[in-house]
């Protein structure tokens, strides 16, 4: 709250309402869009292998990670992937590196998104309020620690959730 006890919007604390559907969410967290489990994938799978797998789940996006380590490295997302190969940018015998979006780790601080973030957190993560960047497509859900993906979130599953949501 500010000195006129108005909410402060750069309190964490404080809920932000940021847009018609805020009010649908009612303490909602991520955990309530029941996220499907995250399928990785690594560098040196080909992108075919990757598309055929994307494909079997419906998803749109795969996260990318470390053969060694598992860590997270990046993404592929699965329409600009298919844009790339239409427009013979990448070979669909190629590995994932060629064509996976890189997590840039030096000199930006990442928005953790858990199973315990509330939905108005993850809205304003999707829309670009959370820390001022641009609007996200999708967010990568880790346990608090960042040491397990444990799914992704997309903005299509908010707003699934709200319509599902009795009023």
């Amino acid at each position: 709250m500010d000195e006129e006890g108005q909410p402060n919007s750069d309190d964490p604390a404080q809920p932000m309402a940021t847009s018609t559907w805020a009010h649908k969410y009612r303490g909602a967290t991520v955990e309530d869009l029941d996220p499907p489990p995250a399928l990785s994938c690594k560098p040196t799978d080909t992108i075919s292998y990757a598309l055929m797998n994307a494909y079997e789940r419906d998803y749109t996006h795969l996260t990318v990670v470390s053969e060694d380590t598992r860590a997270l490295l990046g993404y592929l997302n699965i329409p600009r992937l298919r844009q790339l190969l239409k427009d013979s940018t990448v070979k669909d015998t190629e590995h994932v590196e060629k064509a996976m979006q890189k997590f840039q780790r030096r000199g930006n601080v990442y928005k953790v998104i858990t199973m315990d973030t509330p939905l108005e957190e993850l809205e304003a993560f999707f829309n670009g309020g959370v820390d001022g960047k641009k609007p996200q497509s999708f967010a990568v859900v880790t346990d608090g620690s960042r040491r397990f993906v444990l799914g992704v979130a997309t903005k299509s599953d908010l707003e699934e959730f709200v319509k599902r949501r009795p009023a």
